[in-house]
């Protein structure tokens, strides 16, 4: 059969011609398996296609899913950086009480919560890597920290309320509210003096304001100079406690008068340009034990 001759005759249609071919019979029998080899090829290719359109679909269904989650992965660090930064005002907050009550002065450092956690930048550090179940485990690991600084903070804030409560004179006596509005131009730090050019150290800080804007108390106080004192013009001294003082100087008008009792918030005087000055603003300085330190180591506002 495979090796006998077919003839194959193809008659033309109203001409009366015809042709013949002439195979063998392997080569029928070949023409055939090449037939349904291709069709069987056709059937799996198409079987591969389709598995791999549901693949492709799924591959696209996952990542669409992996970005959803990198995009709540970064909302949830900038959450945390947000707490992070909550934290770290309610510490320095904690710190200024401190200092305000004499509370723990030493070994207020000592206190801080370990770990190292508060002086990371968990966006910077955390949010590069690559592998997300990782992530996860440093983003738990970073609020179980949080929350252990949150009560240790909670416990130091219930110290310092009991101190107040036993000690309520303390606080209303300390400088702890702006004494003006404005803003500050020259802090408490060593600087090139305006009038000789050559450096000096600045005693107290500058809040530049226009002329006649209100000066009031920082705290509850006994006014032990009020009137016109050399280079500081028109200026004011409190006397708060047996060892705080507070001192305004430059003033353009004085609106208490010595010997008087002040309230924290009470209206003491009008920020001027008198005396030594290039300008209007209010010298406000803050002495312990007769010795100069930095005003806003006690403003909380």
């Amino acid at each position: 059969m495979l090796f006998r001759n077919y003839h194959i005759v193809v008659f033309k249609d109203k001409q009366g011609t015809c042709k013949k071919f002439q195979l063998k019979g392997w080569f029928i029998v070949a023409l055939f398996f090449l037939t349904v080899s291709m069709a069987a090829g056709n059937v799996v290719l198409w079987k591969k296609y389709a598995q791999h359109a549901r693949v492709e679909q799924g591959l696209s269904i996952a990542e669409k899913t992996v970005q959803e989650q990198k995009t709540q992965l970064l909302s949830l660090s900038q959450k945390i950086t947000a707490i992070q930064k909550n934290l770290g005002r309610i510490r320095d907050f904690d710190s200024k009480l401190r200092v305000m009550i004499n509370l723990d002065q030493d070994g207020s450092q000592a206190s801080a919560p370990k770990g190292g956690s508060t002086n990371e930048n968990f966006s910077k550090d955390y949010l590069p890597l690559y592998r997300q179940e990782l992530l996860a485990r440093k983003m738990h690991e970073f609020l179980r920290q949080l929350n252990m600084e949150a009560r240790l903070e909670e416990v130091r804030q219930q110290e310092i309320m009991h101190t107040l409560r036993n000690n309520k004179s303390i606080l209303e006596a300390t400088p702890s509210i702006w004494p003006t509005s404005g803003w500050v131009t020259s802090g408490f730090a060593w600087r090139t003096s305006p009038f000789t050019g050559k450096r000096e150290f600045h005693k107290g800080i500058d809040i530049s304001a226009p002329r006649g804007t209100p000066i009031y108390a920082p705290a509850r106080g006994t006014v032990t100079f009020s009137g016109r004192d050399g280079s500081y013009g028109l200026s004011i001294r409190l006397k708060h406690n047996a060892s705080l003082a507070t001192r305004f100087a430059h003033l353009h008008r004085i609106a208490i008068k010595s010997g008087q009792v002040v309230t924290r918030g009470e209206l003491i005087g009008y920020v001027g340009n008198t005396g030594r000055s290039t300008g209007p603003h209010l010298h406000y300085e803050v002495r312990l034990n007769g010795v100069p330190v930095n005003p806003k180591r006690y403003i909380l506002n």
